[in-house]
């Protein structure tokens, strides 16, 4: 009696081994899934800031600036994600690198040629809309929150206006106005900040 206890015992504890799953088998995520999208799996889906570039030629030269572009995403911006009277790395993830291959003058300001990182510097306004600063940095390659102020080259005040609708991803632009000349444009949530930018000659 004993000896068929034994065997039957070993049985059922060698049929629970082979239905258990093994230790490091991963957990079925709890996250809701969107049924509507066809969205690749979370292991491949697009990332939430993807990068992003402009580039304009201008004069006969060429000014690039690469970026991360983060969504709203339900979230207030200014004066919550991005705080006012801080630096901003004015996009998301690596630091924003501008290339110009000729002397620039943005809104009156000189800026040589060469590769620098974009900052900005949000504050708050008045009539709700607020004021930017562009700061051009001489510090390139390195992660969007590293910031070095000694390395500011020139600070450049924008002029800011509101959106007649939400931007609902952060954009950066630049559009040829002929004759050498270009707008530099950034946008976000309901605020644009742009300026002139003239190549010297």
């Amino acid at each position: 009696m004993t000896r068929g206890f034994t065997l039957i015992s070993l049985a059922v504890i060698a049929a629970c081994a082979t239905t258990r799953p093994a230790v490091d088998a991963p957990r079925p995520s709890t996250g809701a899934i969107d049924t509507a999208s066809s969205a690749p799996p979370a292991e491949s889906a697009a990332p939430l800031s993807p990068a992003d570039s402009t580039s304009a030629v201008v004069g006969g030269d060429t000014l690039a600036i690469h970026f991360s572009s983060p969504a709203m995403r339900g979230r207030e911006i200014f004066g919550g994600l991005v705080p006012f009277g801080q630096v901003w790395r004015t996009g998301a993830n690596a630091a924003t690198s501008f290339v110009t291959t000729a002397d620039v003058e943005i809104n009156g300001v000189t800026v040589p040629a060469g590769r620098y990182t974009l900052y900005s510097l949000p504050e708050r306004g008045g009539d709700g809309v607020g004021s930017w600063q562009l700061i051009v940095n001489r510090q390139t390659g390195q992660w969007g929150t590293e910031y070095h102020p000694e390395q500011d080259l020139v600070r450049i005040p924008l002029r800011v206006a509101g959106t007649s609708q939400p931007v609902e991803r952060f954009d950066i632009a630049l559009q040829p106005d002929g004759d050498g000349r270009a707008t530099l444009a950034l946008e976000w949530e309901r605020t644009r900040g742009t300026a002139d930018v003239v190549v010297k000659r």
